[in-house]
């Protein structure tokens, strides 16, 4: 997902951004440590996805 894509959304459609990326964060992690990931590095991706997202919500909550 790219910055610009992010920026473009409002506050609410953020928010429901940010719970849905750590559902899936989740959900990676415990098939990682189960051993049924294939891709590890969705989990790196997804992590800066979320780092992303936080970071335009936050400056979008303070401006």
């Amino acid at each position: 997902m790219k910055a610009s894509d992010i920026q473009d959304l409002s506050v609410e459609e953020l928010q429901a951004k940010t719970e849905e990326l750590q559902q899936e964060l989740f959900n990676l992690k415990f098939q990682l440590h189960t051993g049924h990931l294939e891709n590890t590095a969705r989990v790196s991706q997804v992590r800066k996805d979320v780092a992303r997202v936080k970071t335009v919500l936050s400056s979008k909550l303070n401006a």
